[in-house]
């Protein structure tokens, strides 16, 4: 187990609440490492050889890395920065009993139990007037601000069966006492140094106060909030990194809202990813016949954590198929495609993970369990690229605070670099 690589795992986890920290984290990362920042509003000249970024909406980032010579192919990963929470809305505060509570709604699919009674905070960015531009700052106090108070089981003995929580009355967050309704924007201002009138937009979510840790008697497990999919997205970016492209186009996605469809100017069913790619090819003077043939050589891996077969819910996983934690990369199946992978590009997977003696587990879901999808189909409806669904295994996918196992991290890094840094197994050419 790599001890370094954990250490700065934990530390971008822990310094990540919500998708815009993430990628303003990252491009730090990037500027530090010699990257020159793009804007899609600007004329684009690239030099061969160069190291580049573009982000959209501050929650979004494509990085690449161009070769020497002239590209033969783009080898693209693409994960997703954003994770299951609750939103506050723009009327954030209710006033019962004395408490103020935050209104707030689901963002995705969060495991609603998990939140209960466990110190939160906020975190986001923030939408200020400055008299001729607008300037978006991240907010995000470490402190212990909230808590959503569960109800005792004594309250609940006449009701007989447990019913469905309802968002809109059981988590709601408590904020104060005292019963003044802009106790909210107040603080808010306060923390920013402004007043609450300039305050014009906030897309801001509830994130736990728990730091991520490695645990077990031999250190095995990794805990932490937002492991889907900020595992995956760190991993795959330090192997990109350290990669060394040859004659690809080294390219590496994060994209936002795959939690609650994908379907924004900054998700992976939107253009984002075919503007970056068709953008690079115009810059380098390639003709539009020389994109398509890229494109025709090229691959993407979708990288978003799998279900591991959990210990008291086993039956609950595919006899067969069924992942554990510590035992490398999973290779996602679903035969109605809700994963992209095909044998083809499984087999290539494999090839790339044997070669490297890095391990692989596939995943299906039981037969009679639809499970989730993640962004490799939708990317690949945007641009027609031979895709393959991996991750590492996770458990708790979707509670506030997951587990996975903290060996994995570092065959994801190992494959992804090696992924980046060499030449795709050749096919036959009517595959």
């Amino acid at each position: 187990m790599n001890s370094n690589l954990n250490d700065r795992l934990l530390h971008f986890l822990a310094q990540s609440p919500t998708a815009f920290h993430a990628a303003a984290n990252l491009r730090a990362e990037l500027d530090h490492a010699g990257f020159t920042e793009l804007h899609e509003d600007d004329a684009w000249a690239l030099q061969p050889g160069g190291r580049y970024y573009v982000g959209r909406n501050g929650s979004a980032l494509i990085s690449f890395i161009l070769p020497d010579s002239r590209p033969g192919s783009f080898h693209i990963i693409a994960a997703h920065s954003d994770s299951p929470s609750y939103k506050i809305k723009p009327g954030p505060a209710l006033v019962t009993e004395g408490f103020v509570r935050l209104n707030v709604e689901r963002y995705g699919g969060p495991v609603d139990s998990s939140w209960f009674d466990r110190p939160l905070s906020f975190a986001g960015r923030v939408l200020l007037d400055e008299g001729d531009h607008l300037r978006a700052q991240l907010v995000w106090p470490e402190e212990d601000l909230l808590i959503i108070p569960s109800l005792a089981p004594h309250l609940t003995r006449h009701e007989g069966a447990a019913k469905p929580l309802n968002v809109q009355t059981d988590l709601l967050p408590v904020l104060c006492g005292g019963g003044d309704a802009d106790a909210f924007w107040k603080q808010l201002a306060a923390r920013l140094g402004t007043a609450p009138e300039q305050i014009l937009g906030a897309d801001l979510y509830l994130c736990v106060r728990e730091s991520p840790r490695i645990w077990g008697p031999e250190k095995e497990f990794l805990s932490a909030a937002r492991l889907d999919d900020l595992e995956c997205v760190y991993c795959t970016f330090l192997g990109f990194l350290d990669a060394d492209p040859g004659n690809c186009i080294a390219v590496h996605c994060v994209f936002d809202n795959e939690e609650v469809g994908s379907r924004s100017r900054q998700g992976a069913d939107s253009g984002f990813l075919r503007d970056v790619l068709q953008r690079l090819c115009a810059s380098l003077r390639l003709p539009e016949e020389d994109y398509h043939r890229l494109i025709s050589r090229s691959f993407l891996v979708s990288a978003d954590n799998a279900h591991a077969v959990h210990p008291n819910f086993s039956q609950n996983s595919d006899p067969i198929n069924r992942p554990k934690l510590n035992q490398g990369i999973v290779l996602k199946h679903q035969g109605s495609l809700r994963y992209a992978t095909d044998a083809l590009s499984a087999a290539i997977l494999r090839k790339i993970c044997r070669d490297h003696q890095i391990p692989c587990q596939d995943y299906t879901n039981r037969s009679d369990i639809p499970g989730g999808s993640t962004l490799g189909s939708l990317s690949e409806s945007q641009i027609p690229l031979l895709t393959a669904d991996i991750g590492l295994g996770q458990l708790a996918m979707h509670s506030c605070f997951e587990t996975a196992g903290a060996r994995d991290p570092e065959y994801l890094v190992r494959f992804s670099e090696y992924y980046y840094s060499e030449p795709l197994p050749r096919m036959e050419a009517d595959l």
